[in-house]
């Protein structure tokens, strides 16, 4: 509303009444919010479609919001940029960093802009939107119905969605405590560990939820490899937004990307561990879906 309001009476945001990261987190609130909204009519004439109606209306309400917000809101600093532009360069440092920073360590890793900057944004976003929509409908459905197959599913859907919301939410105010370099500090490191492998076990687990009465190799291998190459996404957005690399960890075999790839050995085993986790949490979903059963 803030932005809304300076926009209507002046044209421009002023870079230092630019509230952090409006996108893509006010979008992600109105699609939850009008999903929730929705969720009595939704249940009462969609029935077992509301879930995926309230889905695809979600993410209408986030992408049309998002790219109203981008394209039309002007933040101004030194220069007049549009706000998508603005929160490109918001993702390398926090906000309070640039005042100080000389950008000279990141020179070489800014190219030009390029929207494929969002992938990871919007990633983010639609992970977090599925995975908010599955817990309020399923929740719902289970009160409903008192069908508790899907249970602990949720439970778990909602701690891990929980704790990725917290990550990010955290992330836009500290970005994990980067300088600016290429080479990230012990804390940077661990933190951007913890957030690949809890973003990639959210779509997984989201999956997961309901293959529960499926065989094994459905079960837990197909949520696995979604874990996965969701966080192969993520890296994915992070090369674009850094030009062609990655954020560095340490020095040796372990932390240097290798040759064609970038992804460096600890890249590759934080991605593995995304899918190793998810399969360990589905298959206790299996577990409990037959003792149902029996």
């Amino acid at each position: 509303m803030k932005v809304i309001g300076d926009m209507v009476r002046d044209g421009t945001v002023l870079a230092e009444n630019y509230p952090k990261y409006i996108i893509p987190y006010t979008p992600i609130s109105l699609a939850v919010i009008i999903a929730v909204l929705l969720l009595p009519v939704l249940m009462k004439y969609a029935k077992k479609f509301a879930l995926a109606v309230a889905t695809v209306i979600s993410l209408v309400v986030f992408f049309v919001s998002e790219l109203l917000l981008e394209n039309m809101v002007i933040v101004t600093d030194t220069v007049k940029t549009t706000l998508e532009s603005w929160q490109m360069f918001m993702c390398y440092v926090p906000p309070e960093n640039f005042e100080t920073r000389t950008w000279r360590a990141v020179d070489v890793l800014i190219g030009d802009y390029s929207p494929a900057f969002k992938i990871h944004f919007y990633a983010i976003s639609v992970v977090l939107i599925f995975a908010l929509v599955n817990c309020l409908y399923g929740f719902a459905q289970i009160i409903i119905t008192n069908n508790k197959s899907r249970l602990k599913a949720l439970v778990i859907q909602s701690v891990f969605t929980a704790l990725f919301l917290g990550l990010c939410i955290f992330a836009c105010f500290t970005a994990f405590f980067r300088d600016g370099g290429i080479t990230v500090s012990a804390i940077s490191a661990v933190l951007m560990s913890l957030f690949f492998v809890v973003f990639g076990v959210t779509a997984g687990v989201y999956v997961g939820s309901f293959l529960i009465e499926k065989k094994k190799t459905l079960s837990v291998l197909l949520p696995s490899i979604v874990a996965s190459g969701v966080t192969i996404i993520m890296y994915i957005g992070e090369m674009v937004l850094l030009s062609g690399h990655l954020y560095r960890f340490g020095s040796g075999f372990l932390f240097d990307g290798l040759a064609g790839i970038v992804l460096a050995p600890i890249d590759i085993l934080i991605i593995i561990a995304s899918g190793c986790i998810n399969a360990a949490i589905c298959y206790t979903f299996s577990k409990s879906s037959k003792r149902l059963e029996v």
